[in-house]
C-alpha cells in the first residue's frame, strides 16, 4: 500500500540538483518519478525510483542529506476527475493531505502523497478498494 520515496535536502544554488542526479546516474538508479519543493534556502526533492535504498547510500556517502520514508501511491484509471474522487474518499474521511504529486506510469494515473493519520488513509484504501502500489510493483511497471 506505500512505497519508498527518497527526499534530498538540496541548496538552491546552481549545481546541487545536478549533483544528486549525476550521482544517481552513476549507480544506474532509474528515477520514476519526482517532484521538488522550495523555500528560500533550499529544496526538497522527493524521488520515487529504483532502489531507494541504494539511492540514500549513495547520496550520504557523499555528503548530501537525504531520508527514505513511506508514502501511500494509488492508481487510478486514466480519465478526467478519478483524482478528484479519490481525494474526496480521503477528505471525507477527515483526512488531510500533506503533499501529493502525481504520474503516468503504464497508461495508470498513480498519485503518490502522505497524509496526517496513515492508519485511517490504509482504512480507506481498503473500504475503497483502492488499487494501490507497493515498490516491486514500480520497477515492474517502469
Amino acid at each position: 500500500m506505500t512505497v519508498h520515496q527518497l527526499s534530498v535536502f538540496v541548496e538552491n544554488k546552481s549545481g546541487t540538483l545536478l549533483k544528486v542526479l549525476e550521482l544517481l546516474k552513476e549507480a544506474e538508479i532509474q528515477l520514476i518519478a519526482s517532484t521538488i519543493s522550495d523555500t528560500v534556502e533550499y529544496g526538497i526533492y522527493r524521488i520515487i525510483c529504483s532502489d531507494p535504498e541504494r539511492a540514500y547510500q549513495t547520496l550520504s556517502k557523499a555528503g548530501i542529506s537525504a531520508n527514505v520514508s513511506e508514502v501511500f501511491a494509488i492508481t487510478l484509471d486514466n480519465y478526467p476527475g478519478r483524482a478528484a474522487d479519490a481525494i474526496k474518499s480521503f477528505t471525507d474521511a477527515g483526512i488531510g493531505i500533506s503533499y501529493l504529486y502525481s504520474f503516468l506510469l503504464a497508461g495508470k494515473g498513480i498519485l503518490v502523497f502522505r497524509t496526517d493519520d496513515s492508519e485511517k488513509t490504509r482504512d480507506v484504501i481498503t473500504k475503497k478498494q483502492m488499487s494501490y502500489l507497493e515498490d516491486k510493483d514500480l520497477n515492474n511497471m517502469a
